[in-house]
């Protein structure tokens, strides 16, 4: 049968110690971003900050600049995206953050409107069809503490999970690989001041799936191979072996989910490109955690307390 990765010898577990250093790394730049997400310093979408987003279209072509101008003087801080895939043409999203309450949001959103048909003379700014979205700041800050909440424990179901299939220590591993995977993403995103809003907490917790998926079926393969391998001292070879005999399943996998998530990106407008781009990361940084955090960090736990799998 033809595999596009043939068998493969190659010693992932003799580097760990550089892989361990880059995950830190990421880390710590993930765990920078999850504190600006908590105190709401981010770059926070309105479903956690509060604000109006407005979708809708000129009867006649108007360039973001032009729209830009015309709100700069009332609306200074609005963010202006193109829309291409909307059922009509000359379509724009319009953003902005920061009212107190839910009468004032509404009273944001009519005054937007004004200021475009005040500026842009006989080209109506059309919203009906389209989307008007207004979140309060105090339903803002519910959402976004639900979204920490359902973050935090779907890891801690990971925890249990992972420890009742297999032990202990590999819970906390495979939890150690998807907090990783979670924090990296945060961390590129913050860096990329890239927007953070329920779809990319949707695609942070698919990601925590997709992670430790791949982690399961790695620990699966190293549990067959200790049972061939009981010889001591050969813990460490019977682990790396089992990386290397799932690498061909685990960049077939990749590869395929990485196909769906790119055209997304490519072709599912700006609304879900954000969305795409988390879960294309997430997918390289869960492949990554799977081969180079997950199981290295059971291999250390062996080195300092031997205790075989169940």
């Amino acid at each position: 049968m033809f595999r596009i990765i043939p068998d493969t010898n190659i010693n992932f577990i003799g580097v760990r110690r550089v892989a361990f250093v880059v995950s830190l790394g990421l880390v710590a730049l993930g765990a920078l971003g999850f504190i600006q997400i908590v105190t709401g310093s981010a770059n926070l979408g309105i479903d956690f900050s509060g604000g109006v987003m407005l979708t809708g279209w000129f009867e006649r072509p108007v360039s973001i600049e032009e729209l830009r101008a015309a709100l700069s003087t009332e609306f200074p801080d609005a963010e202006i995206t193109r829309v291409t895939d909307f059922e009509e043409e000359n379509a724009f999203i319009i953003k902005t953050k920061g009212p107190q309450t839910e009468a004032e949001a509404k009273e944001m959103a009519a005054g937007i409107k004004t200021v475009i048909e005040g500026q842009i003379k006989d080209n109506p700014f059309n919203t009906a069809g389209g989307q008007e979205n207004i979140i309060g700041p105090a339903v803002g800050e519910s959402l976004r503490k639900d979204a920490q909440k359902a973050v935090l424990l779907s890891l801690l179901g990971i925890i249990l999970y992972i420890w009742l299939r297999f032990d202990f220590r590999s819970g906390i591993a495979a939890t150690v690989a998807t907090f990783h995977d979670v924090l990296a993403v945060i961390g590129i995103f913050y860096i990329l001041n890239l927007e953070f809003d329920s779809l990319i907490v949707t695609a942070l917790l698919t990601l925590a799936g997709y992670s430790l998926t791949d982690t399961v079926v790695v620990y699966d393969r190293i549990r067959e191979n200790l049972k061939k391998f009981r010889t001591k001292g050969e813990f460490t070879s019977s682990v790396n072996k089992s990386i290397n005999e799932v690498l061909s399943r685990t960049f077939n996998t990749s590869i395929t989910v990485l196909f769906v998530v790119g055209t997304l990106f490519f072709f599912g407008g700006e609304v879900l490109r954000n969305f795409a781009l988390a879960l294309i990361l997430g997918v390289l940084v869960g492949t990554y955690s799977s081969i180079f955090v997950a199981s290295p960090i059971v291999v250390e736990w062996e080195a300092r307390s031997p205790k075989r799998f169940k």
